[in-house]
């Protein structure tokens, strides 16, 4: 049983081997062997097996030059460890690489030559087979190239833990290690590349683009990584296709219509050049231009591509590419390749029939590899140079530096060098084991493995743990993923003016160490969009939005298309394309055009403006004419009308609205703390003050009109100490009142934002309104009691006669101060300054006018008037008209009782004083000295009432310079009746008063 499975293994490895054929590998033995994929092809063709005889291997097509160096640098790289006497001394490095095509059938079948070695080798058959020509395990492969290949290759190698590491795989799906777990890469992986394409569209200000991926493990993660980053960054997705190399043509229209009708610009490929290759030449052929293309690593660089006859169409490529690497030694090294010469490697000789357009004459044309080839080329298949059927023989004598292929473009070695750097990292892995020190292995209680019977896990294990230095001075670790980290260069495709093919221009990088936001770096001089513009295409589904104008949404399309809207007022936009308008700050207001704040207006009752100006002229009229008033008041102060004012009552009434005047210019300008805090209680006390001088006058001259017989204790209780006591009293409340409002609620400076959105109102905040109220009320209440006072006086003696005019004073103030209440509630800003402002000098003048004007006239116009007999006469005239009508009422009550019980007809008025119409002076004096006796000396009244007229004539000489003249006022006064007397009496004890 024994004998019959290991004659069975090694029939199925011997059938391995015979359909790759000694021309369809490169080979070299070795004491450890690295298997190699590689795609020397792009593709195999397409064949219907209809199963009517043994299927036939499938055959490959396209040669891929850049695969054949890919090839070659691992080669290369082995031939140098293997001269190295210092790494793997004593130890040669064989291998076995195998042709992938491109495709994951031909992969797998090249893996399962790599597993059936090893799974022999564990048999342990070499006591029952004499294996002379047997071939040590593969221990680690290198490759593959595509994505999905190596996904494909990784489940396989993994299931036996042979360590594979890939040159330019870089799905980010190959990261997992639960699924993948001998998986390694010398390529960073695609989101890193995904993150760098949605950074330069946001660089360039895109937001509206189209995406196709290869449909793969290769493009979807990577264009599934894209969108992830786009909708981070507000970019959207216009359309997103998949295509395949082997897309059929139907398939192929339908994605070229999308593009075409697409409005979006920048499309994003995630593909390699095999599977773009169907796409771009439909897409050339209906020359669709004007697309910028972001290209992958994959085929940023692909020669499949970057042909010249496709340029017009894919020009304003920009791609990634991966960091280049130096190789010395190389160039030579691929120089030297030549079909007799390159003996190990099967590849070399349809290398060179691909290079020279020609074919090798040594027979081998009728090998299997060479009989395929040349079927191939007749049927239209290959991708040869030649245009002929046959192509002429081969010389060997070609020189290969002579002809422009990408097999020798070794200026940006970049998937070469990853190639290269992978088998130096399975060397050094080597390295390690071969040098181990026992107690210090990566096994089993420190336990090393044996160099010359090394498995592949214990590779793999090492590989896990690789920390190294490569030749160009960098630090080599694989990572918990088996990535290595990597930057990106950022190249932009340009036609050569020397050959017109097409260039890769460097024109930025990408740092995936940087800080985000600082990764990217782009010169844009270099960057060609079409290959001759400089202007940066557009391709947005919108027109930016001007500074001063936000994006706004349009219902039922993507977030990119918008429609642009004007900032509202108090906000500002000072970017294009702002998402929202930003606030202004609280002391700000946005300016016309929304695109950045300006500080608000501010505005109160200024000194400078108009109506400040007038109200200012207007107090400062006030204090003018109160301190003139003043004046004249203290230049006559010992003139009788002055007197009859109560003179100390007046100074200090004065005084009280000198400061009235004043307190109104503290609610002028800006309001500060100190201002708000004095401007109302000024105002407050001062108008108290000024009533409360005025209602202790007018009650003071009322109660002595009023009293029947002034004693001495009228006297005492009106005297001057006890009126100012009043006046005190009076005042104290409001002082009260204040001193409770600033210290419970005291007012303050306020910026008022709210009334008007591009206005700072500077206003003071009153702090209690209730005391506000209190203040006005108490003074209005005082401002009430004078007014029943005056009123009550409106009809004493002409020269006592203030009641009248303070009487319409107070109506005046309550006129004014009723209108205030509704004003000061309606009003903002700095109008409430100006409405108790005006209220103020309203009252005050109201006051000031109606108090002293008139007496100010008499004083400076009518000096006749300012004299002692002019005051006793009206004052005897009160008198005499008071003791009338109390006479007139007895008369009255006497007749009413005598009709009552039948009398006779009662008495006149001429009983108890003389009637003019009755009885005439029995003295007359000459008309002439009787008009002068009463314009210097006496007065003369009439008291009018029911029933006739009486005459008054008094005289007011001194008694020893006019003698004659008391003589006759004697006999003019002799009909003075007794019911008088209480009058006369009240107008004697007034006299002193004067």
């Amino acid at each position: 049983m024994t004998l019959y499975s290991c004659c069975l293994i090694l029939l199925l490895f011997t059938w391995n081997t015979a359909a790759y054929g000694p021309n369809q590998r490169a080979q070299k033995k070795g004491d450890i062997i690295l298997g190699g994929l590689f795609p020397i092809h792009f593709g195999v063709a397409a064949k219907d097996q209809d199963l009517k005889s043994r299927p036939e291997s499938v055959e490959c097509i396209r040669y891929n030059f850049r695969g054949f160096r890919w090839l070659q640098a691992m080669i290369f790289a082995i031939e140098e460890i293997n001269s190295s006497p210092t790494l793997l001394p004593n130890m040669t490095l064989g291998y076995r690489i195998f042709d992938t095509c491109n495709t994951v059938s031909k992969a797998l079948e090249a893996t399962l030559s790599f597993v059936a070695q090893n799974k022999i080798d564990s048999l342990n058959l070499d006591e029952f087979c004499n294996c002379s020509e047997h071939i040590p395990s593969t221990i680690a492969v290198v490759g593959a190239t595509g994505s999905g290949i190596s996904t494909a290759v990784a489940n396989l190698l993994g299931l036996f833990y042979i360590p594979q590491v890939s040159y330019a795989s870089s799905s980010r799906l190959l990261s997992n290690k639960n699924q993948f777990k001998s998986f390694l890469r010398t390529i960073p992986n695609d989101e890193h590349q995904a993150t760098a394409m949605a950074d330069i569209i946001e660089y360039f200000r895109w937001n509206w683009v189209g995406t196709i991926a290869a449909d793969d493990d290769y493009g979807r993660p990577g264009i599934e990584k894209f969108r992830e980053e786009a909708e981070e960054r507000d970019i959207c997705i216009d359309f997103s296709e998949l295509i395949s190399q082997y897309s059929d043509e139907e398939e192929i229209q339908q994605v070229v219509e999308v593009i075409q009708n697409s409005t979006a610009r920048v499309i994003v490929v995630f593909s390699s050049g095999p599977d773009l290759e169907p796409l771009i030449k439909e897409i050339v052929r209906r020359n669709i231009t004007g697309k910028i293309w972001l290209a992958s690593e994959a085929w940023a660089s692909s020669s499949l591509i970057a042909m010249p006859e496709f340029f017009r169409v894919i020009g304003s490529t920009i791609g990634f590419a991966l960091k280049a690497g130096q190789i010395p030694g190389f160039r030579e090294f691929l120089q030297k390749v030549h079909p007799k010469k390159s003996t190990n490697n099967g590849f070399a000789k349809e290398f060179w029939e691909e290079t020279f357009n020609c074919y090798l004459p040594d027979g081998s044309k009728n090998s299997p590899a060479s009989t395929s080839f040349h079927k191939g080329h007749e049927e239209g298949l290959g991708a040869g140079n030649g245009t002929s059927a046959f192509r002429p023989p081969c010389t060997g004598d070609e020189n290969i530096t002579s002809v422009e292929t990408p097999y020798m473009d070794y200026t940006h070695l970049r998937i070469s060098y990853n190639v290269y750097l992978a088998v130096y990292s399975i060397a050094h892995a080597l390295q390690d084991i071969y040098t181990c020190t026992p107690g210090k292995g990566l096994f089993t209680n420190g336990s090393c493995a044996d160099i010359k019977k090394v498995e592949a896990w214990q590779v793999l294990k090492h590989l896990r743990h690789l920390n190294f230095t490569n030749n160009m001075g960098e630090q080599v670790d694989f990572d918990e993923f088996g990535d290595l980290v990597g930057n990106y260069s950022i190249i932009n495709w340009h036609l050569s003016p020397e050959d017109g093919s097409v260039v890769f221009e460097e024109v930025g990088h990408y740092n995936v160490y940087a800080k985000k936001g600082e990764r990217l770096f782009i010169n844009e001089n270099k960057i060609l969009w079409g290959g001759f513009s400089k202007e940066v295409p557009f391709s947005n589904c919108s027109r930016d939005c001007l500074p001063g104008t936000r994006k706004g949404i349009i219902e039922g399309e993507p977030t990119c298309c918008f429609e642009c809207v004007d900032c509202p007022d108090g906000e500002y936009s000072d970017e294009t394309d702002a998402s929202a308008c930003d606030k202004c700050p609280e002391d700000y207001w946005s300016n016309e055009n929304h695109t950045s704040c300006i500080p608000k207006q501010i505005e109160f009752l200024a000194w400078t403006e108009p109506f400040g100006i007038a109200l200012t002229l207007f107090a400062v009229l006030g204090i003018f004419l109160t301190s003139f008033v003043l004046g004249v008041f203290t230049k006559f102060r010992n003139t009788p009308i002055v007197k009859a004012t109560n003179r100390e009552l007046s100074y200090l009434l004065l005084f009280s609205l000198l400061c009235c005047f004043s307190s109104s210019l503290f609610f002028i300008g800006e309001p500060q703390n100190w201002t708000c805090r004095l401007r109302q209680p000024a105002f407050g006390i001062s108008f108290v003050l000024c009533i409360s001088c005025i209602l202790v006058k007018t009650n003071r001259v009322l109660l002595v009109f009023e009293a029947k017989i002034p004693t001495s204790l009228h006297r005492k209780w009106w005297g001057l100490n006890l009126q100012f006591l009043l006046v005190f009293l009076c005042t104290f409340v409001q002082i009260v009142i204040c001193v409770i409002w600033l210290y419970t609620a005291p007012p303050s400076s306020y910026r008022n934002h709210e009334l008007e959105d591009e206005i700072i109102f500077i206003t003071c905040h009153e702090g209690s309104l209730m005391a506000l109220g209190f203040l006005i009320g108490y003074t209005c209440l005082l401002a009430a009691i004078c007014f029943f006072f005056a009123f009550k006086s409106r009809k004493l003696p002409e020269n006592f006669n203030e009641a009248k005019f303070i009487t319409f004073s107070m109506l005046i103030f309550f006129i004014v101060w009723i209108s205030f209440i509704p004003a000061y509630a309606s009003t903002y800003g700095k109008f409430v300054s100006a409405v108790e402002v005006i209220a103020i000098l309203a009252a005050s003048f109201g006051l000031l006018a109606c108090i002293f004007f008139n007496k100010v006239y008499i004083i400076l116009f009518k000096p006749s008037r300012n004299t002692i007999e002019e005051v006793r006469c009206s004052t005897a005239a009160h008198a005499f008209k008071v003791a009338a009508r109390a006479t007139l009422r007895r008369s009255n009550v006497s007749r009413k009782r005598s009709n009552s019980l039948g009398g006779s007809t009662g008495s006149t008025p001429s009983s108890s004083i003389s009637s003019k119409s009755n009885h005439e002076d029995p003295f007359p004096l000459p008309a002439s000295a009787e008009r002068q006796r009463q314009q210097q000396r006496g007065c003369k009244q009439k008291v009018s009432f029911g029933s006739g007229t009486v005459t008054l004539s008094l005289s007011f000489e001194e008694p020893q310079k006019n003698a004659m003249a008391n003589r006759n006022a004697k006999r003019r006064n002799s009909l003075e009746a007794q019911n008088s007397d209480d009058s006369l009496m009240r107008h004697r004890a007034l006299l002193p008063l004067q």
